[in-house]
């Protein structure tokens, strides 16, 4: 399908937004449909650890996804930065995990994907990370694990698909349905009208569950509340990331430190909570006893998309040609981003996919 098509996305986030690029830059027509405002809703609130929280808890789909993105993320950052001025810092700072339960499995997991993971002594941990709280014993380190300041990131896609030309984005612009002749889509009923295209991607995140059923179809994806709280610190406060007992924190260049996160079944509310706010400091300063010194300048809260075994969605929906998914990342969104939408674009323009895209495909899931 190399000929020039026109392609209507629906979902502006990080999913959405490189989609799009991968598309128009390989010479498609590309027009995409945001609810809001383009990146606000998970691309936005996440953390952007460029890893699973815990890489050996998940299946090798998953781990394939992540593996070829971890890759792929310091050159496609100094793309971006190249042609758009605005740079996703990517910065890699290494990640110690602290007592953890499997501990064992994430060793064997390391050793058999060839992964730089490995167990340190706690005072190396100390060594290295002098704030960190002296309530643990246990550490294992992976060092070239990095975060993206998703914001940013965002800002820059944005920017990187204004300058390419056969590119439309329509923000403030809500998808109600899809426009269907027997068994083909051929476009999307929105706040603007129709709007037609000879493909329509469904990348929607926590939303797309509730479009599809328009069409009859359930895919079982779900919003999965998260919750995060910022600091602001000296810049060099911080020079690692830790996670322990499901908190993590990740610090920024400039010292701005995030804490998270929940995961809170709650539907579509997005409100962030008292009892939250609460747990996240006690986690933080559990982490940085310093940090309870330190004042809270954000905490917010995002939906997850949540997906079975976070696998997504990715290919063509079976019996309604014209329609194709990229959704379900649950917590690793920003994480699969890469491998995702270059695999979605393999597929969709007919290329040798860049991992084998069966765990993915749409057919049989939904």
């Amino acid at each position: 399908m190399a000929k020039q098509q026109q392609v209507v996305i629906v979902g502006g986030g990080v999913i959405g937004l490189l989609t799009a690029f991968n598309l128009a830059s390989a010479g498609q027509h590309v027009v995409l449909l945001e609810r809001s405002n383009v990146g606000q809703e998970s691309s936005w609130a996440g953390g952007g650890i460029v890893s699973p929280l815990y890489p050996w808890r998940y299946s090798p789909a998953v781990t394939a996804l992540a593996h070829w993105s971890q890759d792929f993320y310091p050159q496609l950052a100094e793309r971006l930065f190249a042609t758009t001025g605005v740079d996703p810092e990517v910065h890699t700072t290494g990640l110690y995990w602290l007592d953890l339960d499997d501990e064992a499995e994430a060793l064997a997991w390391a050793q058999r994907e060839q992964r730089p993971l490995s167990a340190v002594d706690i005072s190396a941990a100390h060594d290295a990370v002098p704030v960190l709280g002296g309530g643990f014993s246990r550490a294992i380190y992976m060092a070239d694990v990095a975060n993206v300041r998703n914001p940013r990131l965002v800002k820059s896609l944005k920017a990187a698909l204004a300058a390419l030309p056969a590119v439309t984005i329509h923000e403030q612009c809500e998808v109600s349905g899809f426009i269907r002749e027997g068994e083909r889509v051929l476009g999307v009923q929105t706040s603007l009208g129709e709007i037609r295209g000879d493909q329509v991607v469904l990348a929607a995140g926590a939303w797309s569950g509730e479009l599809l059923k328009s069409l009859g179809l359930v895919l079982p994806v779900e919003p999965v509340k998260g919750q995060m709280i910022l600091y602001k610190c000296a810049s060099d406060f911080l020079s690692c990331m830790v996670l322990a007992k499901g908190r993590y924190a990740i610090p920024r260049r400039d010292g701005h430190i995030l804490i998270g996160s929940t995961l809170e079944h709650e539907g579509f509310d997005k409100t962030p909570t008292s009892s939250a706010l609460e747990s996240l400091k006690a986690s933080a300063i559990e982490l940085i006893p310093a940090l309870a010194q330190a004042e809270v300048v954000g905490h917010w809260a995002g939906l997850r998309p949540g997906s079975p075994e976070g696998i997504p969605y990715i290919g063509p929906v079976p019996g309604l040609a014209g329609l194709w998914l990229n959704c379900g990342h649950y917590r690793n969104g920003l994480v699969l981003a890469p491998a995702s939408c270059q695999l979605f674009a393999n597929l969709m323009l007919g290329q040798e996919p860049i991992i084998d895209p069966a765990p993915y495909a749409p057919g049989g899931r939904i």
